[in-house]
């Protein structure tokens, strides 16, 4: 898309993250490089009302109030007409932003947007909505309802708070939300709609109906006894994923714009790729086709050989059919640089085995540990990789982290209804 192009280059300025791992960016980042895992048992009143839980733990965000102490940005009120989905986007939108140094009342708001994704946006609202509906009626639900639930109420919320008034959109394509997000606001730079995009994605699905469908599909690990082990990618012993919030957003400039204005640059993204299993509803593609598809769509898009990418951040979701998908597509695409026995360098992980299965922020937040790759050199480890599972032939950076300098990410991720999104970030170079 960007490197393979005449096109405009799409540089990322600003990172922000709401996560069970880290309360901000850096500390969600260093968790990540040291391997802490963020799953533990739900603590969530809400759950009481409910019995026969299967699985009782999660990734959830915890000891964060977007209105009350040292998380605080804003208003009591304010938070009142929001759900969780769009407290957590909207807080990890305001860190990207401070983190970008950009001041949106010297910029034109006509060319600067944003673009969201999320796997179920308000589910919380829906929930309590819901109780409210059967056990008081229809006239004791919160006026605020509607604009709470909206898959699209944080991009809005977002280009409010911000003045925002370019491209704006939400993207909802499952786990690959976020990833398609990204992609989008990058485009929408490249084509010239835009000079700034804010965008990334937020989930809060740990929640009871979200909680007992994935239980019931049999999706999720059942590891009660000990959470933190029980996302484990790769992993022979891995037996579901583990449903998780969060919310990580960045903003995006073209090259132009970030260097007029004398911005840091994390690095760019140089290429995206978008396919479709066009299989199955739920399970991927037993080969993964669709996801190989995508992979060669994003090389091509940036001008680059399966030789050029140091690291992939997997998509990894420690269920027994996506690992094996997933590692067969790397494999078909990648060939012997990928192959640890041929000796190939290609390295890859999954950080979902730290913070969990966010749904559709998970490209959002995978995508801090791929920036931080280029800048820091140092890979983020698969925790919980005891026993790599047979065939899968590559370097897994099981349990610890490590450093390795890298000048070009990819980022896979995969959702339900067939959806692949890959990005490719690479080091910048002015």
């Amino acid at each position: 898309m960007m490197a393979g192009s005449s096109s405009r280059r799409v540089v990322v300025t600003g990172v922000g993250a709401v996560t069970n791992i880290g309360l901000d960016a850096a500390k969600t980042w260093a968790a990540m490089r040291e391997g802490r895992s963020g799953i533990r048992s739900i603590e969530s009143e809400f759950f009481s009302r409910y019995k026969n839980w299967d699985v009782t733990f999660g990734g959830e965000v915890k000891d964060w109030d977007p209105a009350n102490g040292p998380t605080a940005f804003m208003e009591f009120r304010e938070a009142k007409r929001l759900d969780r989905v769009t407290h957590l986007g909207l807080g990890a939108a305001v860190e990207a932003v401070r983190d970008s140094g950009i001041d949106f009342s010297k910029e034109n708001p006509e060319v600067c947007g944003v673009v969201v994704g999320s796997g179920v946006g308000g589910i919380t609202t829906i929930e309590e909505g819901m109780y409210t509906l059967v056990e008081r009626g229809p006239d004791r639900l919160s006026p605020f309802t509607v604009p709470r639930l909206m898959v699209n109420a944080t991009s809005g919320n977002i280009s409010i708070r911000f003045g925002l008034k370019g491209p704006a959109a939400a993207h909802a394509t499952a786990c690959a939300s976020s990833g398609h997000a990204i992609a989008d606001a990058a485009m929408m730079i490249q084509r010239g709609w835009a000079d700034v995009m804010v965008t990334g994605g937020t989930e809060a699905a740990v929640s009871p109906l979200c909680l007992g469908a994935f239980m019931v599909m049999r999706a999720l690990s059942t590891r009660n006894d000990a959470p933190e082990k029980a996302s484990r990618p790769f992993d022979k012993d891995r037996d579901g994923f583990v449903l998780a919030e969060g919310a990580a957003m960045f903003v995006l400039e073209s090259e132009e714009h970030a260097r007029a204005r004398g911005a840091r640059i994390y690095g760019e993204i140089v290429g995206t790729g978008n396919s479709s299993d066009a299989g199955h509803i739920t399970a991927p593609d037993p080969v993964g086709d669709g996801a190989a598809r995508s992979m060669k769509m994003a090389l091509k898009d940036a001008g680059l050989n399966t030789s050029d990418i140091g690291y992939i951040n997997a998509h990894g979701t420690s269920t027994p059919l996506g690992d094996k998908a997933e590692v067969a597509a790397v494999l078909n695409v990648f060939g012997a640089h990928a192959r640890k026995s041929a000796g190939g360098k290609l390295l890859m992980s999954s950080t979902k085995s730290m913070h969990g299965h966010c749904l559709g922020a998970s490209g959002a937040v995978e995508s801090i540990a791929c920036l931080h790759a280029i800048t820091d050199g140092v890979i983020a480890p698969t925790i919980n990789l005891d026993n790599p599972d047979e065939g899968f032939d590559i370097d897994l950076v099981a349990h610890h982290a490590r450093e390795r300098r890298v000048n070009y990410v990819m980022n896979n991720t995969f959702g339900f209804g067939g959806h692949n999104v890959t990005l490719i970030f690479g080091a910048y170079k002015g």
